[in-house]
């Protein structure tokens, strides 16, 4: 399956939003990059809505098949599409494994997963688009515990969103329940996605 493998910086700058959710990417070079980023001219409605698409593809790591399925899925939810379609991203196992902290960005929690080091309620869980249940169960298997990488993530973490509660003993986080919108991408316009896909 084909994934990007350019630079989330430069993606960030173009996007004039940063993906990785630090806001680090814009605080040196906050416009588009090459030669006339700084001259950029004003988008249609049509590239306002594929940007705000762009933004959010980009920030949970999904190629165009993955989210246009994932927003197939929420159209069939009750309640609001764009809202449903972004609690549907952040179920995913690797973006869960990233909110409980034993990744510093996405890109490396998807890397865990995929190597076989997470378990969901107890057993191996190695794909990343796995959707996890509220009341489900996400630790790091024994063995992989003393990896560099998840001490380091561990450490480095300030806090948690409330929908994620961490067992600091038993080294577990609980997707306690469903995010709620004002938790998550609070600068996204989901509607713009829903326009898009709607047209």
């Amino acid at each position: 399956m084909s994934r990007f493998t350019g630079s989330e910086w430069k993606v960030s700058r173009r996007l004039n939003y940063s993906i990785t959710e630090t806001g680090k990417e814009l605080n040196k070079r906050p416009y588009a990059p090459g030669q006339h980023g700084q001259k950029r001219s004003k988008l249609s409605e049509y590239g306002t809505q594929l940007q705000e698409k762009q933004r959010v593809r980009f920030t949970y790591g999904v190629n165009e098949k993955q989210f246009r399925k994932t927003f197939n899925e929420a159209k069939k939810m009750a309640g609001k599409q764009g809202a449903n379609f972004l609690f549907l991203l952040e179920s995913r196992i690797d973006n869960l494994v990233y909110r409980a902290g034993f990744a510093r960005t996405r890109q490396q929690a998807r890397q865990l997963v995929n190597h076989g080091h997470i378990l969901l309620d107890g057993k191996k869980a190695s794909i990343p688009s796995l959707r996890v249940k509220p009341g489900q169960v996400i630790t790091i298997k024994e063995t992989s515990k003393d990896l560099q990488i998840i001490k380091d993530a561990l450490a480095s973490v300030v806090s948690r969103l409330e929908f994620v509660s961490y067992d600091e003993n038993k080294q577990a986080a609980t997707y306690v329940r469903l995010p709620e919108r004002t938790e998550i991408l609070p600068e996204i316009k989901e509607a713009l996605i829903v326009e898009l896909y709607n047209k």
